[in-house]
């Protein structure tokens, strides 16, 4: 017999045994997966919660204030006779004494009376020391004298401050009576 139709038999046979063994059923054929079921989608992101309200304060308008010869005035003339006297301080100092802290006392009922003035505490030292030193030592001045007020009631937001140093003496003199009356807060009626 010749070679190819042994190996045709042959292939023949082994096919129908294969056939047989498998009881005539198809060899099983791998078929696709279904895809795996969606996941529920993501809930959306909650938006912000909105803000709280802040309650506004209310604010109330001051009192009017009767007619009298002060409230009348002029911001120039108010200045020129301040009902709002100066506070003197002691040599490279911005400490406030009992007198200091008395005319700031009485200051402060005028504050109280005028609210709707609105002023410039400035503060001031005698020649003596450098132009930088005394700056520095006239801004502790004014804001000594700016916190006193404040702790009497006054609203911090009515007063600013500023310092000229030794750049505007009350008193031109060049001796310890003239530098006694440029180591001063002084009070400047801006609004009323």
């Amino acid at each position: 017999m010749n070679v190819v139709r042994q190996l045709t038999l042959w292939i023949a046979v082994v096919s129908v045994a294969a056939v047989a063994a498998c009881g005539g059923k198809k060899p099983p054929v791998a078929r696709p997966m279904p895809p795996p079921p969606a996941a529920a989608p993501a809930p959306a992101p909650r938006p912000p919660a909105p803000p709280v309200p802040v309650a506004e304060p209310t604010i109330v308008p001051p009192e009017p204030v009767p007619e009298d010869a002060i409230s009348s005035a002029s911001l120039d003339d108010l200045n020129r006779n301040s009902p709002l006297k100066p506070v003197f301080y002691e040599l490279d100092s911005s400490d406030l004494n009992a007198a200091s802290q008395k005319v700031l006392d009485e200051n402060a009922a005028v504050l109280k009376k005028y609210s709707s003035w609105a002023v410039t505490v400035e503060g001031h030292c005698d020649e003596r020391g450098t132009a930088e030193y005394n700056l520095a030592l006239g801004e502790r001045r004014a804001i000594a004298a700016r916190a006193y007020l404040v702790s009497l009631g006054i609203a911090a937001d009515r007063m600013r401050t500023v310092s000229y140093g030794k750049e505007f003496p009350f008193d031109p003199g060049h001796d310890e009576s003239a530098f006694s009356k440029n180591r001063r807060a002084h009070f400047v009626i801006t609004a009323k």
